[in-house]
This record gives structure tokens, sequence and C-alpha cells, in this order.
């Protein structure tokens, strides 16, 4: 059995960004976004969907959809305080429209537009994943990272300027990592366990998403053994990731027993090697071409993976091994 409680989805985290969750937020992506955000604790939603009814002249590009008639003025529409993006559209030209004109409005899409403001609103986007894998013969398909590439040169274009994001949530921003850390040790708590936690084990099939990331934490964690000082702690995650732990209003701070967090990479999805499993690690995940998002700097040693293993049952049965557990 595996309660709620136990699983992370790219934007669980949004739960900790308590000082969005009383503003009027334009929530983007496909499924019950709406829903999902006031499970998130967002008060105020406004959908893609609410925002072209309420301003139909906004979405032009499919002309099978624009109004036949000049359309009344809008009266009573909230003023939209920050944009969150859940990930992947399914009418990308209609949302790429409509969040770049909240951005250039300030949040007024139906006013004139007179100057253009920035910093622009709050944007916190989640899944920065550039490909997935899926059943066709070609290798990847489009993920939210290829949106957010597309929004993010689309607004420069038009304004000279880079688009800036509140947070970055989901693999591999650490973030996302240190609340599964959190999660976990609430568990290890219910089921009784009385030992430390000493280290964590993330396994993944994207070298560029699951295993950067893992790596990027691993980092993070030894440099908070190295150096006790809170501070200086904080300012390196800070430089590192352009998520910070400012955000992360837990109900206690993650202490520091976890001293590690090991990769292991799954050759089932985005990687997948063609013969079997290598032996020589570093030879088969180091990638020329960086997939990851553009606020994360390259490093081509945190896409090289603790260990590759064929699946996620040998991933299991590896962490148990290194653990000493029957």
């Amino acid at each position: 059995q595996v309660s709620p409680e136990q699983v992370i989805l790219s934007h669980s985290p949004l739960r900790l960004f308590s000082q969005f969750h009383q503003k009027c937020m334009l929530v983007a992506g496909q499924g019950p976004v709406e829903e999902n955000a006031q499970n998130l604790g967002f008060k105020h939603v406004v959908t893609i969907e609410a925002l072209r009814k309420a301003y139909p002249l906004l979405d032009m590009v499919d002309q099978s959809r624009r109004p036949k008639e000049l359309p009344p003025p809008t009266t009573g529409f909230p003023t939209i305080e920050g944009v969150i993006l859940f990930g992947e559209p399914v009418r990308w030209e209609t949302s790429l429209q409509l969040i770049i004109d909240v951005l250039l409005s300030n949040g007024n899409p139906g006013a004139e537009l007179k100057d253009i403001p920035y910093p622009h609103l709050p944007v916190l986007a989640c899944n920065m994943d550039l490909l997935w894998m899926a059943e066709a013969k070609m290798p990847s398909r489009f993920g939210h990272g290829t949106f957010l590439l597309c929004l993010e040169n689309i607004y420069k274009k038009v304004t000279g300027r880079e688009l800036k994001y509140e947070a970055l949530i989901g693999k591999p921003s650490t973030v996302t990592y240190r609340y599964a850390e959190y999660l976990i040790k609430e568990q290890a708590e219910k089921q009784g366990w009385k030992s430390p936690i000493r280290r964590l084990y993330a396994v993944g099939d994207n070298p560029m998403s699951d295993i950067y990331g893992a790596n990027l934490y691993n980092n993070h964690l030894k440099s908070a053994h190295r150096n006790q000082d809170q501070a200086a702690v904080k300012k390196s995650l800070q430089a590192a990731s352009p998520s910070t732990e400012d955000h992360l209003e837990l109900r206690k701070d993650c202490n520091n027993s976890v001293e590690s967090c090991e990769s292991i990479l799954v050759c089932t999805g985005v990687y997948r090697h063609n013969a079997d499993v290598p032996s020589n690690t570093e030879e088969c995940t180091t990638e020329t071409v960086f997939h990851g998002h553009r606020d994360f700097c390259f490093d081509p040693s945190l896409v090289e993976a603790s260990y590759i293993v064929q699946d996620v049952n040998d991933a299991v049965q590896l962490a148990f091994k290194k653990e000493n557990w029957k």
C-alpha cells in the first residue's frame, strides 16, 4: 500500500510556498490544474481557459476560434498576481500567448498596455524535463522543459529581457530533494524508525534531471557536513540553484543526519544503454549536449550516475545490498 503522503509529484513542494496561497494565481497545464492548485493550498486560481473566455480577443492564432463578433468589455475579472506552470499544456499557442499577455500587463490583460513591468509577476514552474520517453520509436517526446524554453525565448524576444522564475520546482531542483528528505524522515518516524537516516537513494532514467538533481543534492549534503555554519550553507544553496530554501516552511527543519544521496540510473526510459549494463559509468552517462534548464549551469560530473542498473527492481535490490538488508 502506498499512501499519498509517500508520493511526491513535481508540483508537491508548492505546498511550502504559502506566501502565494492567498494570491490570485494563473495556472497552466493539463488535467485538473485548478483542483491540483487548491489541494496544494492555493485559494484563488484562474485557468488559461477561464482567462481566454474572459478575454476572447487575446487568443487569435487559431482562426476557427476567433470571435465572430466584437465581445462586450470584460468587467469584474480579478487581477492576476502570479503564474503557476504545472506542466505542458495541450494548446501551446494559446497558453504561450496568454501567459505573455499576463506578464506584459502586470496581471491585467484587458487593460491598454503602457510600460512593460520589470521585474514581472512571480512565475513558479514545475517539471523542467526537456524530453521524456514514450512508446514512439523516435527517442523522446517534448516535455514541459520544451514549453518553458519557448516561453523564455518569446518573452526575451518581445521585451529584450530575461524571464525570471520565482522558483523552479521538480527535478533537478534542490527544493524537491530536500522536500523528499523531509517526507522520508516523517515516514520513518511514523513507522517507529529510531536510527538516523544516513543515505538517500535516488533512482531515475533521465541523466539530465534525475541524476543531475541527485548529484547536486549530494554536493549540498557534503557541503553542509563540511561547514556547519548554516549561513554559509544557505548562501551556497542559493548560488547553486534558482530554488532557494527561503521558501521551505517545513514544520521542522531537516537535521544533518543524511550524509549522501546516491544516484542510480536505470536503462528503461530516457537513458538506454544498447548492450548490457556498462561497467564504466563515467564513459556512458557523460553528455555533450546539456538538456537541463537554462538556470542550471552544466557540470558534466553531475550527470554521471553513482550506479547504472537495468531497471527499478535492480535499483531497489542494489540499495538493499548497500545497506546490508536481507
